[in-house]
């Protein structure tokens, strides 16, 4: 028989051992960016100060990119962390108060530090900006925020996009390069601030960074009023976006035929892995009318004459058969429900009936299709409803589906239809930036003193989404140099196209062990995968500050 032996765990220290991680990869870009100096410039401390503000931001971007978590205990984090050997920076002295300083020092120059980091991306890394991509989401917020302070992005009830209409919000809005989907430009806006009325503001700073050369700017259908266009168009700057039905009519778009229109040889990102005959199709068209004019809403205003392109796409059709087809389905069953329990308590007359019928139609979003009316039976009292849903109203939407309209100033000989949409089909880079935001970056909901510190930690975050994407990106290009896509090794032990996520999960298990004053610190040696990595973002972790 075999005896088991239980034996008394002993009392000892704690190990000396800390999380390196990512930490020297952080620090090496947020060098080659200058945040430090740029922070120091625009907000100085007085010479007997301990820390300067540069100091602290550098050490809460690398505090987003290795452990993002609701800004507290950052203290504690750079204990554990090799905060003070990579940073230079004594973990003790990052407490809450000085991180909250630090947060209010650089929030009146929020414009200017974002262009000033923005400006050296651009020259460090080589960026191309004659393109680049916009668009603005919503963070919620924890808290009331009733006493705004003035000149900072104003917590307001909006339309928030993670469906949060119980929490007030606040905006950021992001422009991001063609060149690696690089987030060159961002700002915070009030939450309930329109879309539409940002633009013109936005182009103005994008042209800062794009500097003399003619730029590009695409968005979704909120850079598309007369006053966004006529201003980009008088200041020289070309444009892309889908017009909505208030510009381009569902009877327009449902006159559109797939028989007139070309075939593009585009593969979306997401079907990139499916066979041939389960990839989304799309098809384009320029306007049989050459080109479409919009006038102003003053009759001295010039008309704009613009190109509009018509576009099929096979995944949207699909997509929208299949929305329409489930919300007809919840509505019948709604209804059934409505037809059992007609004369109850719960819809005992004909006035509840009609109620629950427009409610259906609200709830269902039917309303368009959806022909009821309602009687009394004279025998019984009983309601007597009767509807259908209108089937030619059904086809008139079906005929539009999977059609929308680009328009564009472009002029034809340098993009041609098929042109215009691979432009427009790079919006995807900044979608795939806000999952970025709101996900490796955990920007979800907030819960900050006030709106200043709140617009100051948006600009915190753009930074290291910043370089979440320069990383990713040079890890790809010095891939591409050695004639390769993939990383060995990087996902679940197989090859994989690098990501900003997947490298940082990679690198996170890296440890440093402090030196002493006999010895320098010692990193316990990292896997090929971790030195494969560091290879290719030309970062050696012993060089430590």
């Amino acid at each position: 028989m075999t005896w088991l032996v239980r034996q008394r765990a002993e009392w000892g220290q704690a190990s000396v051992e800390k999380m390196l991680g990512a930490l020297p990869v952080a620090a090496g870009f947020c060098s080659r960016l200058r945040i430090r100096e740029l922070v120091d410039a625009a907000c100085p401390v007085r010479d007997t100060a301990e820390l300067t503000h540069g100091q602290v931001i550098e050490v809460l971007v690398a505090n987003r990119l290795t452990s993002p978590a609701p800004l507290v205990h950052v203290q504690d984090w750079a204990r554990a962390w090799a905060v003070g050997e990579v940073f230079g920076v004594e973990p003790g002295l990052l407490n809450d108060d000085r991180i909250g300083r630090a947060l209010d020092a650089i929030a009146p120059h929020l414009d200017q530090l974002a262009g000033s980091v923005g400006l050296a991306a651009i020259e460090a890394f080589g960026l191309d900006v004659t393109r680049l991509h916009w668009d603005m989401t919503s963070i919620s917020l924890h808290g009331d925020y009733d006493d705004a302070e003035p000149g900072f992005a104003r917590p307001r009830f909006g339309h928030p996009k993670d469906r949060r209409p119980d929490l007030k919000q606040v905006q950021a809005g992001i422009a991001v390069s063609s060149d690696g989907g690089i987030p060159v430009f961002h700002r915070a806006y009030d939450g309930a601030a329109g879309e539409v009325g940002q633009v013109i503001g936005a182009m103005q700073g994008l042209q800062k960074l794009a500097g003399p050369q003619r730029m590009l700017m695409i968005g979704d259908s909120k850079l598309i009023s007369y006053a966004n266009l006529a201003a980009m168009d008088g200041a020289g700057v070309s444009f892309v976006a889908p017009a909505s039905k208030l510009y381009v009519s569902a009877e327009t778009l449902a006159g559109q035929k797939i028989d007139g229109a070309a075939r593009v040889d585009y593969v979306a990102a997401r079907d990139a892995g499916k066979a041939a005959d389960r990839r989304g199709v799309w098809h384009v068209r320029e306007d049989e009318d050459d080109v479409m004019t919009l006038a102003g809403p003053r009759k001295k205003d010039p008309v704009l004459r613009l190109r509009r392109i018509f576009v099929h796409s096979s995944a949207r059709a699909q997509a929208a058969g299949a929305a329409r087809a489930k919300k007809l389905d919840r509505a019948r069953d709604d209804l059934a429900r409505l037809q059992r329990g007609l004369g109850s308590r719960h819809y005992p007359s004909e006035h509840a009936v009609a109620d629950r019928l427009a409610a259906i139609g609200r709830a269902r979003r039917v309303t368009a299709y959806l022909t009821a009316r309602t009687g009394t039976d004279p025998g019984t009292g009983k309601p007597t409803p009767a509807w259908h849903f209108d089937q030619q109203v059904i086809d008139a939407e079906a005929a539009t589906d999977g059609w929308y309209a680009l328009l564009t100033n472009l002029p034809a000989e340098t993009a041609d239809a098929e042109q215009v949409l691979r432009h427009y089909k790079g919006q995807e880079a900044v979608e795939r930036r806000y999952q970025a935001f709101k996900g490796p970056l955990a920007v979800t909901s907030l819960y900050l003193k006030n709106n200043r510190r709140i617009a100051a930690l948006i600009t915190v975050i753009c930074l290291a989404l910043l370089i979440f994407c320069l990383i990713e990106r040079q890890v790809r290009l010095a891939l591409t140099a050695r004639g390769h896509a993939k990383v060995d090794g990087l996902y679940a032990g197989r090859p994989a196209i690098p990501t900003g996520k997947l490298i940082l999960d990679a690198l996170a298990g890296i440890r440093l062990i402090p030196g002493n004053g006999q010895s320098p610190p010692t990193i316990p040696q990292p896997t090929d995968l971790q030195l494969d990595l560091l290879d290719l973002l030309d970062i050696d972790p012993r060089d430590l500050r």
